[in-house]
């Protein structure tokens, strides 16, 4: 199980990579494994202002469908539009060509109580 040293994780399997206030989030590869072929993902708060732990859109599998919920506080500023045409994306590269979207953050000091890759490993017992 590929988990990035350089990202931070939620209990709820989405990775956060931060560069400066501007992050970038998807699902882990343990989550794309578990949900199966990833068939549809919709996110309609780009523009909108959201709290960590909320929801911001949801990703339909073959078998399900999940919510997905904000790792840190801040602005949905980009959805990936690639997904959109490819969301298959998101179970070949979770933590590249599949990411889901790009935050403005609210409080980066959100990003460093998250899961380190340890935590996560520990969590998802890989």
């Amino acid at each position: 199980m590929n988990i990035p040293g350089n990202l931070r994780y939620t209990k709820e399997h989405e990775w956060i990579k931060a560069e400066g206030e501007i992050a970038l989030i998807g699902v882990t590869e343990h989550a794309q494994s578990e949900l199966g072929d990833i068939v549809f993902v919709e996110v309609e708060t780009v523009g909108e202002t959201l709290e960590a732990g909320e929801t911001f859109g949801t990703i339909e599998a073959v078998k399900t469908v999940s919510d997905l919920y904000l790792p840190v506080s801040g602005e949905i500023l980009e959805f990936n539009e690639t997904l959109n045409g490819a969301p298959e994306q998101i179970n070949k590269d979770p933590y590249g060509e599949g990411w889901i979207v790009k935050v403005k953050m609210s409080n980066p000091a959100e990003f460093e109580s998250l899961l380190d890759a340890a935590e996560y490993g520990e969590l998802i017992g890989a």
